[in-house]
């Protein structure tokens, strides 16, 4: 109940704060999704073409896929394969056509050599691995595979004990007890680069946001839902915690079965609720943690804060 009226109470304060209705993200690094698990990168990344055809480096893509990549150099031509159980693919670099099970494929960008590494139209993956592959343009990620996103704890992180945290909510003890009122012992810290992951929803990505209209800043969550992506909670340096609604007024509904949700940094009902007088001097920098509140039974999500200063 505490929970309930502190989120009617808190949204009823911050309805008239003016806001953009959408939000437009900066350029970001693209992600190659396999199984709804980031692949990563040691050093060539993803990129897109001047054409916006999204390009992968075939090597760490394939592997992640189980197949293993050859390759064979003749008459100044590098030549490349690939093979996993069900497939064979051959292709050379600076062609636009690749061999796939004895078929020949065209493509409408050449398959090139960048920084040492082999890239490939994302079709070909597709084509050529047997596998469903989806660019997700909102997010700059390309998913192959299933598009099932796991919780924290089945993915490999382990939980950890609640205790080193208790202290940030020592004015907040209800936020301790899960939705059936039984108390966490439990916490789950992760990174921003673990998303997604799925919790009560599927949160696809944590980012910032400032508005350009009044300058100020924003998380803004990209979660799989319906209604919204729940509500949040900023562990600080000051040893306490800001409880968090999602402003309605910014929502954006994705059409594609995800939403864009906004919290403040700063909230004014830090001061008409819990009577914090400095309540606009809070910055990202001064969050350690970004809790999730009831996202799980088991355990409280704490991400770590990328943003936060030294």
């Amino acid at each position: 109940m505490k929970k309930l009226l502190l989120s009617v109470t808190a949204a009823a304060l911050l309805f008239g704060i003016a806001a953009p209705t959408h939000a437009a993200s900066n350029k970001q690094d693209i992600e190659v999704l396999w199984n709804a698990k980031k692949i990563s990168f040691p050093d060539a990344k993803p990129f897109q073409d001047g054409s916006d055809r999204v390009m992968v480096p075939i090597r760490f893509v394939s592997e992640a896929l189980g197949a293993k990549v050859g390759w064979n150099k003749s008459g100044g031509k590098l030549s490349v394969s690939i093979q996993n159980d069900k497939h064979t693919v051959n292709m050379t670099v600076g062609q636009k056509t690749a061999t796939i099970d004895g078929q020949t494929k065209t493509y409408d960008t050449q398959i090139l050599l960048k920084q040492n590494r082999t890239f490939v139209p994302l079709r070909l993956v597709s084509e050529g691995l047997g596998q469903p592959v989806e660019w997700d343009k909102l997010s700059r990620w390309v998913w192959i595979g299933s598009k099932d996103v796991t919780t924290l704890d089945k993915s490999g992180l382990k939980p950890v004990s609640l205790d080193p945290y208790r202290k940030w909510f020592t004015d907040k003890p209800y936020l301790l007890e899960n939705m059936e009122e039984k108390p966490y012992e439990k916490a789950i810290i992760f990174k921003k680069s673990d998303l997604p992951a799925t919790f009560v929803r599927d949160i696809y990505s944590v980012e910032l946001y400032t508005d350009p209209k009044t300058t100020n800043m924003y998380l803004k969550v990209r979660a799989k839902t319906t209604s919204g992506a729940g509500n949040l909670y900023y562990l600080t340096k000051k040893k306490d915690i800001r409880y968090r609604n999602p402003m309605d007024s910014m929502t954006v509904n994705n059409g594609d079965g995800t939403k864009y949700c906004f919290y403040p940094i700063w909230s004014s009902a830090d001061k008409m609720l819990h009577g914090i007088v400095d309540h606009k001097n809070l910055t990202i920098q001064d969050i350690e943690y970004i809790g999730f509140d009831e996202a799980s039974e088991d355990y409280i999500p704490l991400m770590i804060n990328p943003w936060k200063g030294n």
